[in-house]
This record gives C-alpha cells, structure tokens and sequence, in this order.
C-alpha cells in the first residue's frame, strides 16, 4: 500500500468511529487484527474487537476531532493523533462512578496495514489524565 492508501484507510476507520457505524470500522480490519488496549491486554480477532466496542459504547459517548492522520515510509504503518471528546454514561469495572462527566482527551492510535486492511490496532491515552477529569465530575 502507499502511504497515501495508509491514510485514507485510517481516515475511513476514524471516519466510522466517529459516525458510530462501527461496521464500516470492522470492514477496516483484518479478521485475526491485533487489538492493544490501553494499559490492558492485546486481544486477537474481529469478534473480540466487536465485543470490545459494544462494552465501549456501553459506558462512554466519544467523538475525535483534530485529528491528524500520518504514514510511514511505505504505507505499513500509520498513525493518528487527536483529542477524544467523551461523556462518561455508565460506570466501568474498576473505574470511578459514571455520572454523565465529560471529558477532553488527547490521545493516539498507531495501525500496522497489510494488504490494504488494518492488521494492528494499537490505542494510547494517559488513564490518570481521564480519571482526574471524571472524578472531578
């Protein structure tokens, strides 16, 4: 793929997220795609990527916006930053109470691409920035 290929893939897959049409952001995605959660566990397929997403929409309403889209030499990987713009709707497992709190976020997505779909998705923010704008509340 060419990095000009690389971006527009990634756009689309930010493009879906942000229109929570979380089928066009699946069809970005190989079918065994490597998920690295922040500060968690990696987790393999589309099924649990899927999963992931439903408990993700569970508990928080989320938009990206200034998003900067960019690809290495060649096209197999790319990158992109943004600011998340959340509300916290339904308390997490291990997290503070939900109470409608919102949030402003920066954070990042790095993808590795193959054969023109996403075959990593690996996604960074600081947790304790996040918490001490939730408990703030």
């Amino acid at each position: 793929m060419s990095e000009a290929d690389t971006i527009a893939l990634v756009r689309r897959y930010i493009d879906a997220f942000n229109a929570g049409d979380r089928d066009a952001m699946l069809a970005c995605l190989f079918d065994d795609v490597a998920h690295d959660i922040n500060e968690g566990e990696r987790q393999i397929g589309k099924d649990k990527f899927r999963w992931f997403l439903g408990m993700m929409d569970r508990h928080y309403r989320e938009r990206l916006e200034d998003v900067v889209v960019m690809a290495g030499q060649g096209g197999g990987r790319g990158a992109a930053e943004f600011t998340v713009h959340g509300t916290y709707l339904s308390t997490a497992e291990g997290l503070p109470e939900a109470n409608g709190q919102t949030y402003a976020l920066p954070a990042g997505i790095f993808f590795e691409v193959d054969d023109g779909l996403i075959s990593r998705v690996t996604t960074y923010y600081n947790l304790a920035d996040w918490t001490a704008q939730v408990e703030k509340g």
